[in-house]
């Protein structure tokens, strides 16, 4: 009977929160009776399944009890509260103050033996479950236990032989230099039993030689076996950091080999969050930090891959991962001791001023950890202080005489205006920086030009920076372009006169340049795109350009039409130059129309032309039509496998902002139901899954709709196979929210009713992720499609025994509910509603017998099902008639005694239209009446 569905449409929020549960009666008015008494109390709801009444009794009662056999065996029943409940700390916590007072208490003895074998503590259980069996031979429930602890204690046994075997013959190989032996060593590491054996066998040292052979076949298995080792483990973690120190480790990561680098950031990584697991407030912000200068001396000594996985790591560990998090320290501590480290790389210009070895990507790694770091600030006082430093760092060489320091200085804004802007275009704002901006773009020397005219780029994003470049600017920026012999310098002229050009954004009316001169412009940048002379570094300006030009729906619909061009794309999105995956992810966002638009009020536009404002225009190349047509080229030129490739990289420059971007594309992509398949075949699935908690909270919300979408159509077992499957559901859960679009909520309801047929072990995800009761404040939506979407996902869910029993409560009308849903005219709901009754009053009978003080109208409302035109309904009908019937025989009495008798003899007849389920459940109906004596077969009458 489940409520499958896969038709999307929109709607208005309105949400219900069901009744909170309230606190038994009769645990409310023992708390006032002596301990003896509060034990009986405990005993009867122990009994009757009520063990959170029984552990309030049992608890009060051991408040009062001044008795200490008594409170021992108050301590026994409550360990067997706990046990069921499933919390062994207190189960077994509760039994050994038991057994304090009475050694002898087997009850005791055995429960504890149960929380043990539950909390992993085998040798211990299996003392107290051999001495219940010594105690009491014959009882087959301690021979059970006894008879698995030893099962599982051997294979145990058998487990770290077998481990310590391996681990040791894996030494006596890397003794050979054995390349295998260190691959095999990580395999081992992976597990407890090895990790253990590894490090209580000296292994670190062996894995210390390893890193000091600097051969990349035996660091690269050595950095990964000590990820194994530390993952989750606090101890080990502070022990390996003693032993190999954090100069070596630092040093690992400093390599110039980028694997060795990464492998090392990731261990570094992986030791922080072990060590800082559950670190006090009072302690944080004193360890020292990683900056990517290292120290005083040494920042030459370091790799450019080094430094960037120093920056990497800098991000991902200082900042707070929530703002609800009070304490900032970290940030402010590695600002204060820091910051102009940041900047001296940020500043550098390896051409030019010397310093610290770079990659392509340091710059835009540098700008992404400035940004971080600013946005942690909490106060305006903090925000001044960074100001502050990044003002006087940039005037102590903008200040100085020689042409280098002034470089460095132009270097340091354009990095401040890719990061914090409001920072970068303050410190713009300094006298004379822009007129030496303005006049480096004339120099004759390449490297001063490629500096001044990027800065002039970032320079441009304010609208107010825009008009003064528009005025001061363009026509050197169109001189570059055409007479400049160098290609890196036109490219960059090139996005400069682009970024300009696409001042008036999606607004049609509101262009800066003539008519045509943009496609011009998009052109020579696709030109320059395909180039393969260009390195890559030079061609991912040309992608940055199309960034800005797509915003105008003509050169959206030449892009997508040119086919070489998506290539280049695509294939820079794979490459090693991560700086160019914003600009990708903004030009796929253009031309898939995924940015978010506003609707203005028809009247209000009225009344704005007719005070002679401005009103915007769209393209008429971006209807829906041009959209869709779009959609399909890229994804038949390979916009997935781009995009994946782009969820995969491990750059700073994949900022929050960049994932936004991806999932704003792969919406869009899926909104096209053809289009689902081939999202899911490659890879889009999966790449969605990091999207729903790694990015900005626009962008978690459009990747969980993304899923959503994908969970509808798609069978979620192929589409999520193995394990991911239960990663799907707390990003649907998470649209049930008010800040979501009633969209958005009817999809992650629609998802979830598919999750929840799946199987038993989702529902319980479902249900640990507290979904049960928004799902119910749905139920009672205003809006048609919304309720009947909500009760289709539990009907689904009372699958569950869990979401069955809160029927059982008699305090809630989500019964009344259900019966008169069921006699909705909305045909959907009520298959629904019938549904979710069948499946209740079959599994639990006890149900039956309230339907009919639900509503006076439960009669009529069954009868409505039993001669419903629709089969599936109808078939509902008879369902719960004869789970009725079944129940109780005053029930089946009433049913009898009124026209449901005469429905189910007709249906039970059949006939060439009938459905066969039916004819036989109301056969069935109509045998047990016989039985009950309540009607006579042919024969008697």
């Amino acid at each position: 009977e489940n409520g499958r569905i896969s038709n999307p449409c929109s709607y208005n929020y309105l949400t219900h929160h069901p009744p909170s549960k309230r606190p038994h009666n009769s645990v409310l008015d023992c708390m006032t009776k002596d301990p003896s008494a509060l034990k009986e109390e405990g005993n009867k709801l122990f009994k009757r399944g009520d063990l959170e009444g029984a552990l309030s009794c049992y608890t009060s009662a051991l408040e009062l009890s001044a008795c200490q056999d008594q409170s021992a065996v108050l301590y026994r029943n409550r360990s067997a509260c706990y046990l069921k409940l499933q919390d062994y700390s207190k189960a077994e916590a509760d039994a050994t103050r038991a057994l304090e007072t009475d050694p002898g208490d087997i009850k005791a003895r055995f429960r504890r033996a149960q929380a043990l074998h539950m909390l992993g503590k085998l040798d211990q259980s299996f003392l107290d479950a051999q001495k219940c069996a010594q105690l009491e031979p014959k009882n087959k429930a301690f021979q059970e236990l006894l008879g698995q602890l030893s099962a599982q204690i051997q294979q145990k046994a058998v487990q770290l032989s077998s481990t310590d075997s391996r681990v040791q013959q894996m030494f006596d190989l890397l003794s050979n230099s054995s390349a295998q032996a260190a691959q095999n060593l990580v395999v081992l590491s992976r597990e407890d039993a090895g990790a253990e054996q590894i490090f209580r066998n000296d292994g670190v040292k062996l894995l210390q030689k390893l890193l000091e052979s600097q051969q990349e076949d035996f660091v690269l298995p050595a950095l990964r076996t000590l990820v194994g080792l530390c993952t989750g483990h606090q101890p080990r973690t502070m022990a390996i950091v003693n032993d190999l120190g954090m100069d070596r480790l630092c040093g690992v990561m400093g390599s110039a080999t980028s694997a060795v680098s990464l492998s090392a950031c990731h261990l570094l990584q992986v030791m922080f969050e072990a060590l800082t697991e559950g670190m006090k407030k009072d302690v944080r912000g004193k360890d020292e930090a990683l900056l990517p200068g290292e120290r005083p001396g040494k920042i030459n000594s370091v790799s450019g891959p080094g430094r960037d996985s120093a920056i990497n790591l800098l991000v991902k560990q200082v900042p707070r991962k929530s703002h609800k998090n009070p304490d900032n320290s970290l940030s402010l501590w590695v600002i204060d001791q820091g910051l102009k480290k940041i900047l001296e790389v940020a500043g550098t210009v390896p051409e030019v001023t010397g310093g610290p070895s770079l990659t392509d990507n340091t710059p835009m790694s540098c700008s992404v950890l400035l940004s971080k770091l600013y946005d942690d600030l909490k106060s305006d006082r903090e925000r001044e202080n960074f100001n502050k430093l990044c003002e006087e760092y940039i005037q102590h060489h903008f200040g100085s005489s020689g042409l280098e320091s002034k470089l460095r200085a132009i270097q340091t804004v354009s990095a401040l205006l890719q990061g914090p802007s409001d920072v970068g275009n303050r410190t713009l704002e300094m006298s004379g920086m822009m007129e030496a901006v303005i006049s480096l773009c004339a120099s004759e020397n390449v490297t001063h030009q490629q500096v001044a005219i990027e800065t002039l780029i970032h320079a441009a994003g304010k609208a107010k920076r825009a008009s003064f470049i528009t005025a001061n600017g363009v026509a050197l920026l169109k001189d570059l372009y055409k007479k400049s012999e160098n290609d890196q310098i036109r490219v960059r002229a090139l996005v400069g006169l682009c970024k300009l050009g696409s001042a008036g954004g999606t607004d049609f009316s509101m262009k800066q340049f003539a008519e045509g001169s943009t496609l011009k412009l998009a052109k020579q940048c696709r030109k320059w795109l395909c180039n393969d002379s260009l390195l890559p570094n030079s061609r991912r300006w040309a992608v940055e350009g199309l960034a800005y030009l797509t915003f105008d729906a003509d050169v959206k619909e030449d892009l997508v039409g040119d086919t070489n061009a998506l290539q280049a794309m695509f294939h820079l999105a794979k490459s090693e130059d991560k700086t160019v995956l914003f600009a990708i992810g903004s030009t796929l966002v253009n031309c898939t129309n995924s940015y978010d638009v506003e609707k203005p009020d028809p009247q209000m536009v009225e009344l704005a032309k007719y005070a002679k404002q401005h009103v915007p225009e769209e393209h008429p190349k971006d209807a829906q039509p041009f959209v869709e047509k779009r959609l399909l080229k890229l994804l038949e030129a390979g916009v997935v496998s781009a995009l994946v490739c782009m969820v995969k990289q491990e750059s700073p420059a994949l900022t929050e902002t960049c994932k936004e971007c991806i999932a704003r594309v792969f919406l869009a992509l899926v909104d096209r139901q053809e289009a689902r398949g081939t999202v899911v075949a490659q890879g889009g699935g999966k790449a969605l899954l990091p999207l729903v908690s790694e990015s900005t909270d626009v962008g978690k919300i459009k990747a969980a709709q993304a899923l959503a979408k994908i969970t509808i159509t798609s069978n979620p077992e192929i589409a999520f196979p193995g394990e991911r499957v239960y990663e799907v559901v707390r990003p649907l859960v998470s649209l049930l929210a008010l800040e979501c679009s009633l969209l958005q909520n009817f999809e992650a309801l629609m998802a979830l009713t598919n999750l929840a047929g799946i199987s038993e072990r989702i529902r319980q995800k479902i249900i640990k992720e507290k979904a049960v009761s928004k799902v119910e404040g749905y139920m009672f939506e205003e809006n048609d499609l919304v309720r009947a979407a909500a009760t289709e996902c539990m009907c689904n869910l009372v699958l569950s025994p869990e979401v069955q029993k809160l029927y059982l409560a008699t305090d809630s009308d989500r019964l009344k509910l259900l019966v008169l849903y069921s006699g909705e005219d909305d045909e959907r709901l009520r298959k629904a509603a019938a549904g979710t009754l069948a499946v209740l009053t079959g599994d639990m009978p006890e149900l039956c017998t309230r339907i009919p003080s639900t509503t006076s109208h439960w009669m009529e409302i069954l009868q409505a099902l039993l001669l419903s035109e629709s089969q599936d309904l109808q078939h509902r009908g008879v369902v719960i008639t004869l789970n009725l019937i079944q129940a109780e025989k005053s029930l089946a009495e009433k049913l009898m005694e009124s026209e449901a008798l005469e429905i189910l003899s007709v249906l039970a007849k059949g006939g060439e239209a009938s459905y066969a389920p039916v004819t036989r459940a109301a056969q069935r109906c109509l045998d047990l009446a016989l039985e009950y004596r309540l009607i006579k077969s042919y024969e008697q009458a």
